[in-house]
C-alpha cells in the first residue's frame, strides 16, 4: 500500500512563527504552503517553497479566507463567485513566487473554514475547482475525502486526491468535527498512528456520532501548526512503515 504524508505549512509572517516547518519538510512527501490570506508573504513563501524542493516535496497552494487575525478558521460571508476569485489570487502569488525558487506548484488544497464550507457546499466546491481548472488544468486538487470538494473537483474531470486528517475527529458526514468542540482535535500521537494503522487496514474511520464510516484515502494530513506535529508526524512515519505501508508523495515533486 502507498499513501503519502501533507502538512500545511509555510503559515508565518513578518516576525511571526508557526510550527517547525525545516523539520515538518524532513518528515512529510507533500506541503500545502498558505498564500497569503489566512497567513504568510512573499518571503516566507519563497523560504518555505525553497527548502521544499531541496528536500524533494512535492508542493501545493493552500488558499484561505483572508482572515489572519482568525488564521482562516472563521466563516467569511463571501458569494461563491468572490470565493473563487480569492482563490485564483491566491494562487497565483504562490506560483509567481515559486518561478524565482524554481519548482512547480502541483496541487491545491483549500483551507480551514474555506476547506469545510467547500466540504459541505456544492456551489463553493464547484466555484473553487473551476477557479483551479482555468488557471492551470494541470493543477490537482486534494480533498477531503468523502465531501462536495472531492465530488465537484472530479466531476469537473480534474486530478484529486483525497485526504484524511491523522489528527482531526470526524463526523458521520465525513466532514470534520468543528474546532473548539470535544473530539475536534487528537494531540497523542501514538493515539493518532493507531487510528491510522486501523483505517488502514479497514478503510473504515471512526466518527464521534455513530458507526465508522468508509473514506478513501490518498494522503494523511498533520496539521503543521499543531502542538507535537513533529513528533506525530515522526510517529506516524515509523507505525507505517512497520506496517509495510510505502510513504511516497502523490505526486512527483
Amino acid at each position: 500500500m502507498r499513501i503519502d504524508l501533507n502538512s500545511d505549512l509555510g503559515e508565518s509572517f513578518g516576525p511571526w512563527q508557526m510550527g517547525d516547518d525545516k523539520t515538518m519538510l524532513t518528515l512529510v512527501n507533500s506541503a500545502n504552503i498558505a498564500c497569503g490570506g489566512h497567513a504568510s508573504d512573499p518571503d516566507t513563501m519563497y523560504e518555505t517553497l525553497k527548502l521544499a524542493a531541496k528536500h524533494g516535496v512535492t508542493v501545493g497552494a493552500h488558499p484561505g479566507f483572508n482572515d489572519r487575525e482568525g488564521f482562516g478558521r472563521r466563516d467569511i460571508p463571501m458569494s461563491p463567485q468572490e470565493i473563487a476569485r480569492m482563490v485564483a489570487a491566491q494562487i497565483g502569488a504562490l506560483v509567481a513566487v515559486a518561478k524565482l525558487v524554481p519548482v512547480e506548484v502541483r496541487y491545491v488544497k483549500p483551507h480551514g473554514a474555506l476547506a469545510n464550507l467547500a466540504a459541505r457546499d456544492m456551489d463553493v466546491a464547484v466555484a473553487i475547482s473551476q477557479a483551479v481548472r482555468q488557471i492551470d488544468g494541470n493543477l490537482a486538487v486534494l480533498a477531503i475525502s468523502g465531501t462536495c470538494m472531492e465530488k465537484a473537483a472530479r466531476d469537473a474531470g480534474m486530478t484529486v486526491f483525497s485526504e484524511i486528517f491523522a489528527d482531526r475527529g470526524y463526523l458521520s458526514t465525513g466532514q470534520l468535527v468543528p474546532r473548539g468542540t470535544t473530539g475536534a482535535m487528537i494531540h497523542d500521537a501514538e493515539e493518532a498512528a493507531e487510528r491510522l494503522v486501523a483505517f488502514l487496514k479497514t478503510g473504515e474511520m471512526p466518527v464521534i456520532d455513530g458507526n465508522p464510516i468508509p473514506l478513501q484515502a490518498h494522503s494523511i494530513c498533520v496539521h503543521g501548526d499543531s502542538p507535537g506535529a513533529v513528533e506525530m508526524a515522526r510517529e506516524i512515519r515509523v507505525r507505517l512503515k512497520a506496517e509495510g505501508v510505502d510513504l511516497n508523495a502523490f505526486l512527483a515533486p
